[in-house]
This record gives C-alpha cells, sequence and structure tokens, in this order.
C-alpha cells in the first residue's frame, strides 16, 4: 500500500494503478461502515484508493474540528488490512493552500435539512470533493447511506459538472441494537449510548407504518416526534420527510421518500434517516 501526502505525488502514483479503480474518500476514525465502503470498491475495481483528510471547510466556527476523532496509524493498518493499493492523506495546507478563493456552492439541495443547520457545510462538502475527484480521478467513488444528503449532493455535482465519476451509495452499517456507525459515537457515554437507539427505533418503526400503507408524511414525521420525545437524554433537532432526490419536504409519499432526522444525545449531535419506499 502506497501513503502519498502531496497532490503531484498522488496523481502520479495513481496513473500506474490498473482500472477501473474506486474511491473511498473519508476524514479517519475508521469504523465498520468506512470498510463496508473499502470491500464494495476492493470487489467491483482492480484498484481501490482512499483518502484521509478532515476537511476544515465543512465544520461551522463552533462545531468539532478540533476535537473531532483521530487516529492515522490505526486507519492505516485498517486500510492495508483491507486491501487498500493507495491512501492519499493530504494536510489542509496541501489542500487548502495561501491564497485558496474557490468554492463550490449547489443551490437549494444545500440549504435544506442538514444545510440549514450548519450553514456552508456542503460548500465544504462539495469543494473537497471535486478537488479529491479531481485529484484521483476515479471511476467509482463509494459513499454510504448514513450520510443520505451528503451522498444526494455528490450525485447532483458529478450531474452537473459532468464528472465523469459513477457514485455508488452503500448501506447503513448499524450496530446490532439499531445505532449507526458514526465516528462520533465514540463522544457518548454509557448511559447516552443506550438512549441513542431511540433514534433508529423511531425511525424504523416510522418505516413500518409506511410499509403498513401510512403516505401521510406528517403522520410519519409525528411517530418519530412522539417516540424520541419518550427518551430524556436525546433532543431532537429536526425530522424530516422529504422525496428521495431533491429534498423537497412531502405532503404526501408517492414516490420514493427519505426520511431523516438530527438529534442531540447528550451533546454530541448524530443523524440517520432510512429510505421509504414499497
Amino acid at each position: 500500500m502506497r501513503i502519498e501526502t502531496t497532490i503531484a505525488t498522488t496523481r502520479r502514483a495513481r496513473l500506474a494503478l490498473p482500472g477501473p479503480v474506486g474511491f473511498v474518500p473519508t476524514m479517519g476514525y475508521l469504523h465498520a461502515g468506512h470498510l463496508s465502503l473499502v470491500r464494495a470498491a476492493r470487489r467491483a475495481n482492480a484498484s481501490v484508493v482512499a483518502s484521509l483528510f478532515v476537511n476544515p471547510t465543512q465544520f461551522g466556527p463552533s462545531e468539532d474540528l478540533a476535537t473531532y476523532p483521530r487516529d492515522v496509524p490505526r486507519d492505516l493498518s485498517l486500510f492495508e488490512s483491507e486491501g487498500v493499493d493507495l491512501v492519499f492523506a493530504p494536510t489542509v495546507e496541501e489542500m487548502y493552500p495561501a491564497g485558496f478563493t474557490t468554492f463550490v456552492e449547489l443551490e437549494k439541495l444545500s440549504s435544506r435539512l442538514e444545510g440549514a443547520h450548519r450553514s456552508g457545510h456542503f460548500r465544504g462538502v462539495a469543494t473537497v470533493v471535486a478537488k479529491l475527484f479531481s485529484i484521483v480521478q476515479p471511476d467509482r467513488a463509494y459513499f454510504g447511506q448514513k450520510d443520505a444528503q451528503q451522498s444526494i449532493v455528490v450525485r447532483r455535482l458529478t450531474a452537473d459538472l459532468n464528472l465523469p465519476v459513477e457514485v455508488v451509495v452503500c448501506p447503513t452499517v448499524r450496530e446490532p441494537d439499531g445505532l449507526a456507525l458514526s465516528s462520533r459515537n465514540v463522544y457518548l457515554k454509557s448511559d447516552e449510548r443506550q438512549a441513542a437507539t431511540v433514534l433508529s427505533r423511531a425511525l424504523f418503526a416510522a418505516r413500518e407504518r409506511f410499509l403498513a400503507g401510512e403516505r401521510d408524511a406528517e403522520a410519519l414525521r409525528q411517530l418519530v416526534r412522539d417516540t424520541i420525545a419518550a427518551e430524556p437524554l436525546v433532543r431532537l433537532q429536526y425530522v424530516s420527510v422529504t422525496d428521495g432526490e431533491t429534498l423537497d419536504e412531502l405532503d404526501a409519499v408517492e414516490r420514493p421518500g427519505l426520511l431523516s432526522l438530527a438529534a442531540f444525545v447528550g451533546r454530541t449531535r448524530l443523524i440517520d434517516n432510512v429510505r421509504l419506499e414499497d
């Protein structure tokens, strides 16, 4: 496994790899969800590239950039054990050198759901993804369904800018009790960890109601609110039922939809979602 820290050396190393090339962008502190993306890339491509970069432009001024969990030696060991061929692990200065002023911003999609609560977040995501795609030039790129809005934004980005990358979205990986895997789960205290399972329980209950025939979006939102309200350690920030592609809020779920939420468990902010489709 090659590890490169500069754009120039990464481009040279990438050109030497046999195609097709699968790419897994990460911010590190890897868990089983990340590794499932690497395995999906490994199955479908001759070569696999991963990135390891905590992107500062997608964090707001009051968010957890400084304390975001990091363990680069462990991450590199895991990448190697999964057969990654090349890891791009740049510094902030390499990705955003002095004088950097160009950003990518998507209208509408970036201002909804997570974007409404994390100003500038998707501008940072879209910019770093565009840069990473330019540097790595993958044939396919792998993202997790847990970050559903991010995946929708990346798909729109690649379509609008005519980027020759197939965006592959893989299922959310969960703990046995339903909690979606997240690098931020490490912040949870033991009682908060137990309380956090209410998020998936609420989503699964609403999805079951949908599969049983409920199509009223507000009824599904209310079921989520009521379920989470019973857990005192959890504070719901939003729950949303939208079109699964445009993120337009729905009154009735008559086409594939996305049920998503964000909540604070203690001081830790977590997100989760499920698809609503027959």
